[in-house]
C-alpha cells in the first residue's frame, strides 16, 4: 500500500527563536557562496524513493500560516489586549495551532511591529482566513492586509524585467465523454478485489468482461463514480482524487483534505463534499467532524463545516451515535444551486452562488425529523413528528425554494415512524406511515400517495388489504407510474404491484397484481422500467426471479449463493449481483441479462465492490426517442447482423477449440503407443518370453491350490469323566 510523507510544519513561534538560539548574524552571510550538493534530493535518499510519481503530496510545510499586516502597534502593557482581539477575529474561522500566534517585538522600543504571524490546523483554514480577513476593517487606521507565508517567497522570485511567457504548443487531453461512442454501445464498470482497482467493459456478445485499465493500491479505501460517470474517485490519507477518460483515467484533480472517510458528488458533478471525523483528546467529548465542499473543476475549498458529530447527526438533536450520510442533500436537477442540511428545529438551506443560508437564514420547522428534495425540482419534503404529548399531530410539508411557499400539508395521527420515497421524476411522492393501533401494542402500515404534478396536489391514502401485514420494501419504477411492496410476516412474502392510474384514467391509484409467497426481501427495478428483480438475499441466499410487471409473468429464476449486491447498469439491459467480503468464501460476480440468463461468472477473492458507470441523460429529444422506438425494427437490423456474426466467431472459436483439444487428446494417445513399443521386449522378459501381447492368444487354465490356513488343538470330551 503506497505511503506519502509529508515534510512537518515548523511552528511560527520558532522562526523567531532558532535564529537567536543559532547566534548567526545572518546580515553578514553571502547567502550566493553556499553550494548544495547536486540533485533535487542534495544527495539524501529518501525511503519512498521508490513511491510512484503521481503519489499525492499537498503541502511543503508553510501552507497552513498566513501573515496578518497593518496591526497596531501598541507597547508591552497592551500586548495582551492585542493578542485577544486577533485571537478572537481569526480563532472564529479555524483552530489556531497551540504557541501558533506570533506578533514580532522591536528590540530598541519593546513595542509590536504592525504585523504577526497565525498558524491554522490546516492549509485550508488558512486560505480560509486571508479571503475573509484581507481588507478587514480593525478601525479607521488599520484594514487588515492579509497575505499566505508561502506567498511572499512567490513574490520575491518576480523578476525586474517582464519576461514574456514561453508559449507551449496545445496538447488535447482524451475526451472524457469517449467512452460513450463505444462502437459496440458497451457500459464499463468498476470492481475491487484484493489490492487491485480494475475497470472493465461489459462484453455479454462474448461471454466475458474486456480489461479497460488495472492499478494496484489505486485506493485506500474505496472508489466512487461522479453522477454522471465523467470521473472516477479515489480516496487516500491526504484527500481524495478524481480520474477520467475512458481507457487511461489520467489523474484531473487532488482535493486536500487529510483522513477523509466520505465523499459525495453533487448531481451536476460541479461539486465535491469529503467528510472527516477525529476522535477527541477526552474520551468523554464527541466526534469533531469536518466537512469540505470543493469545486470540481478547480479543486478550490469553497466553504468549510467544522463541529461535533452530534451537531450533523439526523435531527441535530445529538441523541443520534454517527453522522447521517450525506450530510448535505442536493436540490433536484443538474444546475446544482442548491444544498441543505438538517439542523435542530431548522433546515439550513444553502445558494451554491455564494455559498452562504439562502435569506442569511434558516428554514425554522420545529422538531423537524427528516427531509428530502424532489429529484428535479426545488422542493423539499419535510416530515414533523407528533408533538405535545400527542396533542398535537406529525405532519408531511411540501415547501418550494427558494420562495420559502409551502405548496401542500398532510396532517398525521398516532404516527409511530414515517418514511418518504420520491419518483424518479418527481411526479409523485410516497409517504410510507407507521401508525399506532388503538391499544398502542402494536403498529400498522399504510401509505399517503402525493400527486406532485397535479393540481392542488391531491394526496391518496393506500392500505393494504391485511393492514397488519409486514412492509419489508418498497420501490417506484424509475420513470413510470407503477410501484411495487414486499408484505407479510412469513418467511415466504406477497409481493403486490400497483399504478398512480386506473383504467378509466380517473386518477386514482389502483392494484395490478399480488404475487402469493415469493422468496423475496428486496427490489431492484430496472432503471428503464418494465423488469424487476424479485431478490431474496442475506438469510435467504440470494434466490433471483426475473418479472416482467407489463405481462405479470416471471421470465426466469436464478439463484447466486450468499449474494449481498444486486446493481443494474444504467441501460437496464444486465444486471450484475455479487458476493463481497462480508462472507469469506464464493467471493466475486455473475452478470446476467435482463430476462435472467446468466452470462457469465467471475471469482474474486477479497472481492469489494462493483459499479456501474453512470451514464449522462440522453441528448436526443423525446420526439426523436419516440421515433426511433416506432422504427426500432429499421434500426435493428444493423445490430441483429453484428450479433450474426458475432455467433459465427463464436461458434468458429467453439470448433477451434475443440480441434485443439481433439488434437491434443490424439498426440497423447500417439505417444502413449511409441512408448508401448518401446517397452515391448521389457514384457516380454516379464512373461518368460511370450511374445504376444494380444489377450485373444492366451489360454486360460484353473489351477485349484489348497492351502494350510490354521491348526487349533482341543481335547474332546465324551462323558466318561464321571464314571470314576
Amino acid at each position: 500500500m503506497e505511503t506519502i510523507e509529508m515534510p512537518l510544519p515548523v511552528p511560527v513561534h520558532r522562526l523567531g527563536n532558532d535564529i537567536q538560539q543559532l547566534n548567526i548574524d545572518f546580515s553578514n552571510v553571502d547567502l550566493d557562496s553556499i553550494q548544495l550538493p547536486p540533485g533535487e534530493d542534495f544527495g539524501i535518499k529518501s525511503e519512498d524513493e521508490e513511491e510512484e510519481e503521481d503519489s499525492l503530496e499537498f503541502e511543503t510545510g508553510f501552507g497552513n500560516i498566513v501573515v496578518v499586516d497593518n496591526l497596531p502597534v501598541v507597547p508591552p502593557e497592551k500586548f495582551e489586549k492585542l493578542e485577544g482581539v486577533v485571537r478572537k477575529i481569526f480563532g472564529q474561522i479555524g483552530t489556531i495551532r497551540e504557541r501558533g500566534l506570533w506578533m514580532p517585538i522591536h528590540p530598541e522600543t519593546q513595542k509590536t511591529q504592525g504585523y504577526c504571524f497565525i498558524e491554522y490546523n490546516t492549509p485550508q483554514e488558512a486560505q480560509t482566513a486571508k479571503d475573509q480577513t484581507n481588507g478587514y476593517k480593525l478601525d479607521k487606521s488599520h484594514v487588515f492586509a492579509v497575505n499566505m507565508f508561502d506567498d511572499f517567497d512567490k513574490y520575491m522570485k518576480v523578476p525586474n524585467e517582464w519576461i514574456p511567457p514561453e508559449t507551449k504548443a496545445y496538447t488535447p487531453g482524451e475526451n472524457l465523454q469517449q467512452w460513450l461512442t463505444d462502437e459496440k454501445g458497451r457500459d464499463q464498470y468498476v470492481i475491487r478485489s484484493n489490492t487491485d482497482t480494475e475497470v472493465y467493459w461489459n462484453d455479454p456478445r462474448q461471454l466475458k468482461p474486456e480489461l479497460v485499465y488495472r492499478r494496484g493500491y489505486w485506493t485506500e479505501s474505496f472508489v466512487q463514480w461522479s453522477s454522471l460517470g465523467t470521473y472516477l474517485a479515489t480516496v487516500h490519507r491526504q484527500g481524495a482524487a478524481i480520474w477520467g477518460g475512458g481507457t487511461t483515467f489520467n489523474r484531473l484533480m487532488r482535493f486536500a483534505h487529510p483522513q477523509v472517510k466520505l465523499i459525495d458528488f453533487s448531481p451536476g458533478e460541479n461539486f465535491l463534499v469529503t467528510y472527516s471525523s477525529h476522535e477527541p483528546s477526552n474520551p468523554r467529548d464527541t466526534q469533531r467532524v469536518t466537512l469540505n465542499i470543493f469545486e470540481v473543476r478547480t479543486g478550490k475549498v469553497l466553504r468549510e463545516f467544522k463541529g461535533s458529530a452530534d451537531d450533523f447527526a439526523t435531527g441535530g438533536t445529538g441523541g443520534v451515535a454517527g453522522v447521517s450520510w450525506p450530510v448535505f442533500r442536493w436540490a433536484g436537477g443538474r444546475d446544482d444551486k442548491y444544498f441543505a442540511r438538517i439542523g435542530k428545529n431548522a433546515i439550513s438551506v444553502y445558494e451554491t452562488d455564494t455559498m452562504t443560508l439562502l435569506d442569511k437564514k434558516s428554514l425554522k420547522v420545529d422538531n423537524v425529523m427528516d427531509f428530502s428534495w424532489s429529484p428535479t425540482d426545488p422542493i423539499l419534503a419535510l416530515f414533523v413528528p407528533e408533538g405535545g404529548g400527542g396533542n398535537q399531530p406529525a405532519k408531511v410539508s411540501l415547501v418550494q425554494i427558494p420562495g420559502r411557499e409551502e405548496l401542500r400539508q398532510k396532517n398525521l395521527f398516532s404516527v409511530s415512524d414515517c418514511k418518504m420515497y420520491w419518483q424518479s421524476n418527481g411526479d409523485y411522492l410516497a409517504v410510507k406511515v407507521d401508525r399506532y393501533t388503538k391499544t398502542k401494542k402494536s403498529t400498522y402500515t399504510g401509505f399517503e400517495l402525493f400527486r406532485i404534478k397535479e393540481r392542488d396536489i391531491p394526496i391518496e391514502v393506500l392500505e393494504l388489504e391485511n393492514k397488519n401485514d409486514k412492509i419489508i420494501a418498497f420501490a417506484w419504477e424509475p420513470k413510470g407510474h407503477r410501484f411495487a411492496i414486499i408484505h407479510g410476516d412469513g418467511p415466504r412474502p406477497d409481493v403486490s404491484f400497483y399504478s398512480m392510474r386506473s383504467p378509466n384514467n380517473v386518477g386514482r391509484v389502483s392494484k395490478l397484481a399480488t404475487i402469493k409467497g415469493k422468496q423475496a426481501n428486496s427490489l431492484y427495478w430496472s432503471p428503464i422500467g418494465r423488469f424487476i428483480i424479485l431478490a431474496g438475499l442475506k438469510a435467504l441466499n440470494g434466490q433471483l426471479e426475473f418479472f416482467n410487471v407489463d405481462e405479470l409473468e416471471t421470465m426466469a429464476t436464478g439463484e447466486h449463493f450468499m449474494a449481498t449486491d444486486i446493481e443494474w447498469d444504467p441501460t437496464g439491459r444486465y444486471a450484475a449481483t455479487s458476493v463481497t467480503v462480508v462472507h469469506e468464501m464464493e467471493n466475486g460476480f455473475n452478470i446476467w441479462s435482463f430476462n435472467g440468463k446468466l452470462l457469465y461468472r467471475i471469482p474474486r477473492d477479497h472481492f469489494y465492490q462493483l459499479l456501474w458507470r453512470p451514464r449522462p441523460p440522453s441528448l436526443l429529444s423525446p420526439e426523436k426517442e419516440e421515433e426511433i422506438s416506432k422504427n426500432l425494427r429499421k434500426y435493428s437490423k444493423k445490430y441483429e447482423a453484428e450479433d450474426q456474426d458475432v455467433s459465427l466467431l463464436l461458434s468458429e472459436q467453439d470448433r477451434e477449440k475443440r480441434k485443439r483439444l481433439q488434437e491434443d487428446w490424439q498426440g497423447w494417445v500417439n505417444e502413449w503407443k511409441r512408448l508401448h513399443e518401446e517397452e515391448k521386449l521389457f514384457r516380454q522378459d516379464l512373461r518368460d518370453g511370450e511374445p504376444s501381447d494380444e489377450e485373444e492368444e492366451y489360454e486360460a487354465e484353473e489351477v485349484e491350490v489348497e492351502e494350510l490356513i490354521d491348526v487349533t488343538e482341543e481335547i474332546a470330551s465324551f462323558g466318561f469323566e464321571q464314571l470314576d
